[in-house]
């Protein structure tokens, strides 16, 4: 370290290592606690399904309760629809696995179940039992052959639809989001 006077000096050469050192292992911690905005991604099954939930909750959580009821026209899904819809849809293809539909979850739940509180709570319990039941099946159960909507499929074709679907309504309400002003929280 130069001095002032252009001369090095021994004793302030030490607390400087010190104090640069103190620096890096701070930075070093400081980075270690900020969530990876894209943690799980491109780790094949599990890693997608937990990178789209945590969006799906984000989301939910950044709208407005009021923007709940919000539709884009007559005979459209509103908000809460759209989030109720992928959690019934999700129980409903993980029902075609041999998965258990819960028995709370009632007929018209999707245009009945509006608060801002009782639809986070549903999609949250949705995303959790198909993350739940996904890493709970085995490969040779995976490759089972099941009937959905009268069209065979596999288990591992219907986890694929659930992840596939969510993400479809997730974009629509993105879209929803961003006709009401509300930006997206990881954009």
């Amino acid at each position: 370290v130069a001095c002032a006077s252009g001369n090095f000096n021994r004793n302030t050469l030490e607390p400087m290592k010190k104090i640069l050192l103190a620096l890096v292992f701070t930075s070093m911690a400081v980075q270690a606690q900020k969530p990876d905005p894209l943690e799980g991604m491109w780790q094949g099954y599990e890693g997608e399904w937990l990178h789209c939930s945590r969006q799906l909750l984000e989301l939910a959580q950044a709208i407005p309760e009021e923007k709940y009821s919000w539709r884009p026209g007559p005979g459209v899904r509103s908000t809460s629809e759209v989030f109720m819809h992928i959690a019934i849809s999700n129980y409903a293809l993980m029902a075609s696995t041999g998965q258990p539909f819960p028995k709370d979850l009632i007929r018209g739940s999707e245009t009945s179940v509006k608060s801002k509180a009782q639809v986070i709570d549903w999609l949250k319990r949705s995303l959790d039992a198909v993350k739940t039941a996904h890493s709970q099946v085995s490969a040779a159960e995976l490759e089972k052959h099941v009937t959905v909507a009268h069209r065979d499929a596999t288990v591992a074709g219907i986890y694929l639809r659930i992840l596939i679907h969510a993400n479809e309504h997730m974009g629509q309400l993105v879209a929803y989001a961003r006709v009401n002003g509300i930006v997206p929280p990881w954009s």
